[in-house]
């Protein structure tokens, strides 16, 4: 990363990561800060913060476990001030094969590659690993990402699941009621045969490979994973490389939907942070486009 795209890029998106949500009262480590920005990976982030060009509350932090608060703390990177950003939201459908990140050490393709300029100031909300596909929400507003991917606030995730083999009812009873500290909030055998089994999983944390991991000890590994729903937001029609534009009503329009009446707090306070960014113009979270 270039000393130029990182300043530019953090002049676009410090400001906004200030009033990013610290649910932890010791704050967060400060590379996972500057990797939430969307201008560096956490390894660059590391390299940023090790090479002295990262300075909390005026004073160069060489520690990437140092711990801050995004939302009190003073950030800067190369003295760069901070600046806002307009609140975005897009649903993408994620293809086989490129994987959630924004820089792949190992030069295989990411989802910001397959984007390309629609993934300026955008982060990730979670992750889809690279055989994985299917719904990846990236947004703006970092409190957003946060909100979603907390495990307290239980939004769900629903996925479409082909394992080989049979599938028992047994087995499926397992992965509800947990396995190795997984847990699935519920499993729907749709279709059995001796050759593979089709399942609707619902989770409402993202821990890593979390349905892979469980089918796996279970004996019926995965041949496709295809995520269809994060909260109130669906795939829809969207073909592989296609998004769309999200509104926060969209985000709002729960209809018992994929949510839990705790994570209502997460639709009002998105509609409030949309509702102050003004210089979005109009939302049009109808258009696809694909590459």
């Amino acid at each position: 990363m270039s000393r130029t795209s990182a300043v530019g890029g953090w002049r676009l998106a410090v400001g906004y990561a200030r009033r990013m949500s610290i649910r932890s009262k010791r704050g967060v480590r400060l590379d996972r800060a500057l990797s939430k920005l969307g201008v560096a990976s956490r390894v660059e982030a590391r390299q940023l913060i090790a090479d002295g060009r990262v300075r909390v509350a005026a004073r160069i932090v060489r520690n990437a476990a140092h711990l801050v608060d995004p939302e009190r703390d003073e950030i800067t990177l190369d003295h760069a001030k901070p600046q806002s950003r307009v609140w975005r939201t897009i649903a993408f459908h994620k293809p086989k094969g490129v994987v959630t990140t924004r820089r792949d050490p190992e030069g295989r393709p990411t989802v910001f590659d397959v984007l390309g300029d629609e993934a300026t100031s955008l982060v990730a909300v979670g992750r889809l690993d690279m055989a994985s596909t299917g719904l990846l929400l990236l947004t703006t507003d970092t409190q957003l990402a946060n909100e979603l991917t907390e495990p307290s606030n239980a939004i769900v995730r629903r996925y479409v699941v082909s394992v080989r083999g049979a599938l028992s009812d047994d087995d499926a009873a397992r992965m509800t009621s947990g396995i190795d500290g997984l847990r699935a909030r519920s499993v729907q055998v749709r279709k059995r045969s001796t050759r593979e089994t089709h399942l609707i999983v619902e989770l409402v944390e993202g821990k890593n490979r979390e349905i892979r991991r469980m089918l796996d000890t279970l004996g019926h590994p995965v041949t496709r994973l295809l995520r269809v729903a994060f909260g109130s937001i669906e795939l829809g029609d969207l073909q592989p490389g296609q998004w769309r534009e999200v509104d926060a009503d969209e985000i709002q329009r729960r209809e018992n939907r994929g949510t839990t009446p705790d994570s209502s707090k997460v639709t009002r306070s998105a509609n409030s942070r949309a509702d102050r960014s003004s210089s979005r113009g109009g939302q049009e979270n109808i258009r696809r486009r694909a590459r």
